[in-house]
This record gives C-alpha cells, structure tokens and sequence, in this order.
C-alpha cells in the first residue's frame, strides 16, 4: 500500500467515526530520513500529497501547521512509527477542565489509564513540547480544547488509540465526572 493511501485509509476511517471534522487534523510516518504528514488544510478522507520534514526539522512548504509537534515526539520517541493528530468532540471537551483524564471504562484502563492534558497553541514549539512530554511514557495526549495526539508503531495503531482515547473520554463525560 503506497503510502497516502494508507493515510486516506485511516483518513476515511477517523472521518466517518466523528474523530475528525472537514479539514481537521493531521497524519505522519516515519521513514528513513524523516517523516511524511499530511498537507495543511488536506481533508483526511482525501489527503492526497503528503509532505516531507527531514530529521533537521525542516519541513517542504505546504506541510501541516502541526509538523512542529509531530517533529518533537519523533525526536523523543525512537519506538514511534505513527501520529494521528484528530479532534474528536469529547476528548476535547473533558480536557478544558482537567490535567489528566483519568480513564473508567476498561479498554481506556488497560491502554491508556491515563490521558495527560498539554497545552499550547496550535502549530507552536510550546504545544510541540509540552505534547512530546505528555506522550514520554504513553500513547495517547490531548492538546486542550484542540485535539489529541496519539502515537503507534503503525498509522493503524495510532487510529486505534485515537479511537479509545474518544470511547474513553466519552464515558468520563456521560457519566458525569466533572471537577
């Protein structure tokens, strides 16, 4: 599979389940020399170019406002082959209001029990840092009131933590949990 339609893949998949909205949010893999994300402004489900940033940190004009971030967890976390970066409706609202979601639901306990909370705005060095801290020892952060950014070996396994980091989220909201 080439590798933008692996991103259209998940693309399509993080669209139809409501984890990304129009032209939100954002994709990488890593490769030999750097890492390819998606094209700033691209629909997910329709991502066609993808954009390179080399491990200098420079990325080719027209890659996502977000490389910055993507750029500081690769350099932190040699284990990492995949970001997806979506704004799925209920992680974010939980993060306005907490440091930590602090998952209830089993699947969110046995993979990330604990969701830290960064900040920053988007497309800045302080999100990019303070994101590549929350996700030293975990798979999945939350930029607040921006998205989450989640990281796997593949762009599946990071989809998959996206999509648990919602579920997880969801159920700390429905059930009430507000500080």
């Amino acid at each position: 599979m080439k590798i933008t339609e692996e991103f259209e893949y998940i693309g399509k998949r993080l669209f139809n389940e409501g984890l990304v909205g129009g032209n939100f949010g954002n994709m990488s893999v890593r490769t030999e020399g750097g890492f390819y994300i998606t094209k700033s402004g691209s629909y997910l489900d329709e991502c066609g170019e993808v954009k390179f940033v080399s491990d200098d940190g420079v990325p080719e004009a027209g890659a996502s406002s977000e490389w910055r971030v993507h750029y500081a967890v690769y350099k932190q976390r040699p284990d990492v082959m995949a970001i997806v970066h979506a704004h799925p409706a209920y992680a974010v609202t939980v993060s306005f209001d907490r440091d930590i979601i602090m998952t209830k639901d089993s699947e969110g306990k046995m993979l990330c029990p604990k969701i830290p909370v960064a900040v920053g705005e988007p497309g800045t060095e302080e999100l990019a840092r303070n994101v590549a801290a929350a996700l030293s020892d975990g798979n999945a952060a939350v930029a607040r009131g921006h998205g989450t950014f989640t990281v796997g070996k593949t762009l599946k396994e990071a989809y998959l933590m996206t999509s648990i980091a919602e579920h997880a989220s969801k159920i700390v909201y429905l059930t009430g949990d507000h500080p």
